[in-house]
């Protein structure tokens, strides 16, 4: 693993989606098992020029998630590593009874690619909104799930599940984000990345906001508060050492998610410091809410996933310790 954080707080000119299909670009080219199977929305993450090299591995499902799902399995079983998208909502909810037998308990290697999660649905809504979807994958024995944050780590990331030989779900940004990594930073499953060193409290977070995630620790950092920030694009497995490690060292912990903290990696994060090295916590991200109509900036403040409120999450885990 080997990365270079820029942090700049900058758009990438560049769309996430178009990392997911610079990976498969390579994969595809380099292993002829490798399939994707989209849902009709390959649009919307540009299919079309996987489309036009790999036209005899590249197929269209229809609106039929669960169909989808079990032709990919299917294809699994016989050879193939098979590659899934549609939205975060559907590739959820839609289709986790044959993600989790199909492909899940056959122990095939099936990657299911769900875009547009959390307030990233935006102006799409409530029904598109997908804050429990990495919950339902995390359920699934032996799945890997990841919340990727930007072009860089999603081109890395979906190489290295193209060698994983079981499910995985990957959480897809598909625009409107921020460019953490430079060209040509790696990253492995399973290992969370330290951004920032710090000794008064560690902050974890991932996807959209990992970038809040370093504006917080600016603003701390001008009050003299040390915080540590980490990446953990990995929400299983979680990288449990370094979370006991950051525990240990700073006495107190935040996360900040784009997904319900009961359920997605503040849990998960809290399932290690409960079983390892108990210490003061506090969570940020969805508290029991569905979605809404919006654009992206006004429902990051309206759920609260802002660095102001990270900010204030720290404040009130270090007066714990």
């Amino acid at each position: 693993m080997s990365y270079t954080l820029i942090g700049e707080h900058k758009k990438d000119a560049r769309a996430n989606r178009d990392g997911y299909i610079a990976a498969m670009t390579e994969l595809m080219e380099n292993d002829p098992t490798i399939v994707h199977v989209d849902c009709d929305l390959g649009g919307c993450i540009n299919v079309g020029k996987l489309q036009a090299k790999f036209p005899d591995r590249v197929f269209n499902a229809g609106i039929a998630e669960q169909n989808a799902v079990g032709v990919a399995s299917g294809m699994a079983a016989a050879g193939m590593k098979a590659f899934v998208h549609s939205f975060g909502c559907f590739a959820a909810r839609r289709c986790f009874d044959q993600a989790f037998l199909a492909a899940g308990y056959s122990q095939v290697p099936v990657h299911i690619i769900g875009s547009d999660p959390g307030v990233t649905a935006a102006f799409n809504g409530a029904t598109h909104m997908p804050f429990e979807d990495g919950a339902l994958y995390m359920t699934v024995p032996g799945a890997v799930v990841i919340d990727s944050c930007d072009y860089v780590q999603t081109k890395s990331l979906t190489k290295k599940l193209a060698e994983y030989p079981k499910l995985s779900y990957m959480r897809l940004i598909r625009k409107n984000f921020k460019t953490i990594y430079a060209d040509g930073s790696e990253f492995e499953i399973g290992k969370g990345v330290t951004l920032k060193d710090g000794k008064d409290v560690t902050i974890i977070a991932s996807g959209i906001m990992l970038d809040e995630a370093l504006r917080a620790e600016e603003i701390l950092s001008a009050e003299g508060i040390s915080a540590r920030v980490i990446d953990m694009h990995t929400w299983k497995p979680i990288d449990e050492e370094l979370i006991c490690k950051a525990a240990e060292e700073t006495g107190c912990i935040v996360t900040a998610e784009n997904h319900q903290v009961g359920c997605g990696l503040g849990s998960a994060v809290a399932n290690v410091l409960v079983a390892n090295k108990p210490v003061p916590m506090e969570r940020v991200g969805i508290q029991d809410r569905f979605g809404q109509v919006g654009p992206q900036d006004f429902l990051m403040k309206e759920y609260n996933l802002m660095a102001e409120d990270i900010v204030e999450a720290v404040k009130k885990v270090i007066s714990r310790k």
